[in-house]
């Protein structure tokens, strides 16, 4: 298959564009910056340089990774990330739905967390899946993707271009700017319960999306590591998170004591990925309970932490 990759310097491109190559698709990869994952240097927002690259290989495919994400808010002015974001989205759906080619839309859980979900207000977890709502992102970065997505909605309506949007959870390597009383890679590890995946899995989210597009015709996706909680956990996740977690999983207090680590105190919010399991055939394979094998083990967490990770963004702000 001939294969647009935007963001292709990116983390998950830099994971993705070698796994598509390594299955016989020809890939091609753009990014705003050299790297050796990077073939085009261009920005996302060049109707020409885009239109040129549809006639010059004939995409089959486009997988948009490509974006500014909720680091670049502290370096880039809210128009770079709707030209960037919104505009550049646009550009390729145009194309891609001129030609038919079938399109996989990386987007985001980030755009489902209202301020109120981010202040963790209520009594209990909130439960996120597809049907979340009504959506109140609250920043920039989730008001560009959630407009993307709509732009993808109105181009399989419109044109009926084949269209899959992956909500990912998180996956980046950095440390969180918004934890700092909590080791970066304790609080990942914490993260698999409920909102991290690793982006190995994150990667082979979009080759089965890529794969089942045409046969999906149209299709939206929460894409995390399997929860271990149910429903029903939700009040006493807000309340008591160690004490659900030590019922799950007995031996997991003992294994972070082990390494200086501390389970979660409460958890505010829940993603499930059920629905891409079941419709999109896919399960990550790197789960709380892989980790706490790892610990078991002695060995490394199953993922990475690199807190001096830098996107490549940051290079043009």
């Amino acid at each position: 298959m001939r294969v647009l990759l935007t963001g292709a310097a990116g983390w998950l491109g830099r994971h993705l564009k070698p796994r598509l190559a390594a299955r016989g698709d020809a890939v091609v990869g753009l990014d705003i910056a050299p790297s050796p994952w990077t073939d085009v240097v261009g920005t996302l927002a060049d109707r020409t340089l885009v239109a040129r690259l549809f006639r010059e290989y004939r995409f089959e495919a486009v997988v948009h990774a490509g974006a500014l994400h909720k680091p670049d808010i502290a370096r880039f002015p809210a128009a770079a990330f709707v030209e960037t974001n919104v505009a550049g989205t646009l550009v390729l759906l145009d194309e891609a739905a001129r030609i038919g080619a079938r399109f996989v839309f990386t987007s985001t859980t980030s755009l489902m967390i209202s301020k109120a979900i981010r202040a963790e207000e209520g009594a209990a977890a909130v439960w996120l899946d597809e049907n979340s709502g009504p959506l109140e992102p609250r920043n920039i970065y989730g008001v560009t993707k959630l407009a993307a997505e709509g732009l993808c909605r109105l181009h399989h309506f419109d044109h009926r271009l084949a269209c899959v949007i992956l909500r990912t959870a998180r996956f980046f390597p950095e440390a969180d700017d918004t934890h700092a009383d909590i080791d970066g890679a304790n609080l990942k590890a914490n993260e698999f319960l409920y909102r991290r995946l690793s982006v190995e899995d994150c990667a082979e989210a979009h080759i089965l999306a890529l794969d089942r597009a045409a046969e999906i015709g149209f299709g939206l996706f929460v894409i995390s590591a399997p929860t271990p909680f149910r429903r029903e956990d939700a009040s006493a996740l807000k309340h008591d998170a160690a004490a659900v977690i030590a019922r799950r999983f007995p031996d997991a207090p003992v294994l972070y004591a082990r390494r200086g680590w501390r389970l979660p105190a409460r958890i505010g919010r829940v993603y499930d990925a059920s629905l891409a399991e079941e419709a999109l055939g896919f399960r990550a394979r790197v789960d709380f309970a892989a980790i706490l094998a790892a610990l078991r083990d002695d060995r490394e967490p199953p993922f990475a932490h690199d807190p001096a990770f830098v996107s490549p963004s940051a290079t043009f702000a």
